[in-house]
């Protein structure tokens, strides 16, 4: 009688026992979205339940263990998918691959392994046609000789109380670059902030009418092209950002004078300045248009030149020989593109020309071109220039 009552009490805590590991597979595997992950649960959380199964239970293989057959009767998520479990075991046995429980060996990599380098991004298609900025487009050419002193293929409208012949327009110039180490061109912006008219959806945020601060937009980005090209064709370039208009655009003259003359003492090689705008043209009536010239199917801004001279009273010797350069680049530049260039104006204030006999002043397009049609005649502009300025024998 003792003896049935001992047997009760092993068998009912031996019951508790397994309610209680049951209870906990349960609750490992509750969380588990699909049967293998509650398979990973198990084993990685399990063990200790399992074994203490396997000391009440025994072991039995066929086809799955009793402890695992008895969570899976208690889990409703592993009872749905138990014929899957009993695939993964059998899977289990015949993977030849290294026990899962021990951490895998890192992978050998040679040394300084070679990572595979990114395909270089397409370049710009340089006939992709620009957007359209929907201004109207004038190409501006002399109808005839008649108001224009002429050499070659470059005119030349005198506005100034100066005189001068054609004859003196013979391929020569007294610029020349440096023999000292050091920039040989500056470029800078007297009235930095004057911009184009982008196309819908690039607008800008603007200081006045077609003027900004945003250096993207404006002639200082005409200027980086600019830069950008003469340093490719081998020339060491200065490119002075500074908005010289902004916030005031009186006196701007006299602050890039004071910003050119500190450029020159620190560096004296510099010969060749070139002061970038870009002018205003509106027809009879107030309305914009831009001027282009075609090339190559492409809209380029028309350029032009202006020059100064003593005529107004200030001290300028030899403004002839800043014109001769000017003459010089649009001939070289009519010469490819013969609609390009517009009419170098010739006039009584010196635009700080005096600095050196390689200082210009030059409109890259109007207001009412778009950047693309500036940018692609600054790079024009800027295979000119280099080639006037490097050309052996030219300079006088």
């Amino acid at each position: 009688m003792r003896r049935q009552t001992v047997r009760k009490l092993q068998r009912g805590a031996a019951a508790l026992v397994v309610s209680g590991v049951v209870l906990w597979l349960v609750a490992v595997t509750a969380s588990s979205p699909t049967a293998r992950e509650a398979m990973t649960a198990l084993g990685r959380e399990g063990g200790f339940a399992l074994a203490l199964l396997e000391s009440q239970l025994g072991r039995w293989e066929d086809p799955l263990p009793a402890q695992t057959a008895l969570a899976i009767s208690q889990s409703p998520l592993l009872l749905a998918g138990r014929e899957q479990v009993l695939a993964l075991r059998r899977q289990a046995e015949t993977d030849d691959g290294p026990d899962q429980t021990e951490p895998l060996p890192e992978p050998e990599t040679p040394e300084d392994p070679a990572l595979p380098e990114e395909p270089p991004a397409p370049p710009a298609d340089p006939t992709a046609p620009f957007a359209d900025n929907s201004v109207p487009a004038r190409t501006l050419v002399p109808s005839s000789e008649a108001g224009y002193t002429v050499a070659g293929n470059v005119y030349i409208n005198n506005r100034s109380d100066r005189t001068f012949g054609a004859d003196i327009f013979d391929g020569t110039f007294s610029a020349a670059l440096s023999k000292d180490e050091g920039p040989q061109v500056l470029i800078l912006h007297t009235h930095g902030s004057e911009a184009y008219t982008m196309p819908p959806g690039l607008e800008y945020e603007p200081t006045s009418e077609c003027r900004t601060t945003d250096c993207t937009c404006n002639v200082v980005r005409v200027g980086d092209e600019l830069a950008g090209v003469l340093e490719a064709a081998g020339l060491t370039v200065v490119h002075d950002t500074t908005l010289h208009d902004y916030p005031e655009y009186s006196g701007a003259y006299d602050r890039s004078l004071t910003a050119a003359k500190a450029y020159l003492e620190q560096y004296p090689s510099i010969q060749f300045i070139l002061d970038v705008h870009r002018d205003a043209i509106s027809d009879g009536n107030g309305g914009m248009y831009k001027v282009v010239s075609d090339v190559a199917g492409q809209n380029a801004a028309q350029l032009s030149f202006v020059v100064g001279t003593d005529g107004g009273g200030l001290e300028h010797p030899l403004w002839q020989e800043n014109l001769k350069l000017a003459a010089a680049i649009t001939q070289c530049l009519a010469e490819d593109y013969p609609t390009l260039m517009r009419p170098i104006t010739v006039r009584n204030s010196r635009y700080n020309q005096h600095l050196t006999t390689g200082t210009l002043l030059v409109e890259v397009g109007a207001a009412g071109n778009s950047l693309d049609e500036a940018l692609l005649s600054a790079r024009l502009l800027g295979n000119a220039l280099a080639e006037v300025i490097l050309r052996p024998g030219d300079a006088a």
